[in-house]
Order: C-alpha cells, then sequence, then structure tokens
C-alpha cells in the first residue's frame, strides 16, 4: 500500500464515521420528537397571561397530566381544533363554581389560582357542580371569561387519551423562553 492510497482510506473512513454519526442522531432526533417531545404552537387568547397566541411550547408526551399542568388536547375532540388548557379535576373530582364570587371549587376546596387573568364570571353550558367521570379531566383556561373550556358541552370533560403531552417549555419568543408554571 503506498502513502497515499493510506491517507485516502484514512480520510475516507473519517468521513464516514461522521455520517454514521449524523445519521444516528438525525433518526434520535426524529424518534425524541415523535414519541417523546413535541413542538406545538398555542392558538388563541384562551392560556393569557400564562400564554400567548403565537407561543410555541414543547409538551412532554410521556407525562401523565396532573392537577394545575398545562396541557394540550388533540384536535380529534368534537370541538375540532387542539387547545391548550390547564387541568382543574381528574377523575372522580366534583367541580364546583361560584359565579357570582368567580371561584372554582374541586371537592369543596376553593382553589387557589395565581395563573389566571381574572375570576371565572362566564357561565357556559354545563350545570354544576359536576362530577369529572371516569378517565377524564376537566380543564379550563386560564383567560377564564374569554375560553372555550370544560365548562361547554362542546368540550366537556375531555378523555385522557385525548391528551397530547403536558406543556413543560416555552421556547419562542425567546424572551419569554422557560418553564411553565
Amino acid at each position: 500500500m503506498t502513502q497515499q492510497f493510506k491517507e485516502r482510506y484514512q480520510y475516507n473512513r473519517r468521513v464516514l464515521e461522521w455520517y454514521d454519526a449524523l445519521t444516528v442522531t438525525v433518526a434520535v432526533i426524529a424518534l425524541l420528537f415523535t414519541f417523546v417531545v413535541r413542538v406545538v404552537q398555542v392558538d388563541g387568547t384562551s392560556m393569557n397571561p400564562t400564554l400567548q397566541s403565537g407561543d410555541r411550547v414543547i409538551i412532554a408526551t410521556f407525562l401523565q397530566p396532573d392537577y394545575g399542568d398545562v396541557v394540550v388536547i388533540d384536535g380529534y375532540i368534537p370541538y375540532g381544533k387542539p387547545l391548550v388548557k390547564r387541568v382543574i379535576g381528574k377523575a372522580g373530582d366534583v367541580i364546583d363554581i361560584d359565579f357570582e364570587a368567580g371561584i372554582v371549587y374541586r371537592n369543596g376546596q376553593a382553589l387557589s389560582e395565581p395563573n389566571i387573568a381574572e375570576p371565572t364570571w362566564t357561565y357556559e353550558s354545563v350545570n354544576f357542580p359536576i362530577t369529572v367521570p371516569d378517565d377524564c379531566l376537566f380543564i379550563m383556561g386560564d383567560n377564564r371569561n374569554h375560553s372555550m373550556d370544560s365548562r361547554d358541552r362542546e368540550i366537556g370533560c375531555v378523555d385522557v387519551r385525548d391528551v397530547m403531552g403536558v406543556v413543560v417549555w416555552r421556547v419562542l419568543p425567546i424572551q419569554e423562553m422557560g418553564a411553565i408554571e
């Protein structure tokens, strides 16, 4: 073997190693964004002041929604559009709303809701109190009086299987980047 052949062989080997590394990286990222996390754009003002229309958020598809989590509900629900809302109640919880005082109750306890834009004054079409059915969530937007959520019969309590994921991080706009409370 000549020196020139050895150098060419080593160069080609390094290039192939880079291609292999790049291919594996792209495959891992594709799998990550398919099965673990997704980027979703917020559409509408129902989550103001927490999230604004046009914000891009990362959702974790593997997390189980808990009280207070912001979740993305799949567009396959009867409403027909993906929803970004906060979990207020889970299966078996009794949700009640005092529309005169603007207070939401879960199992008889008034919720502490520092994230909402204003108290809950707007009544929709669901009669309260309501017991959340098995395998369902009661969801509401933070901009309570400008949100279509579980208070409306068109949406109602949503099946946990329709939850695309839990919002964990805002990525855009850059100046607002950070964890979602």
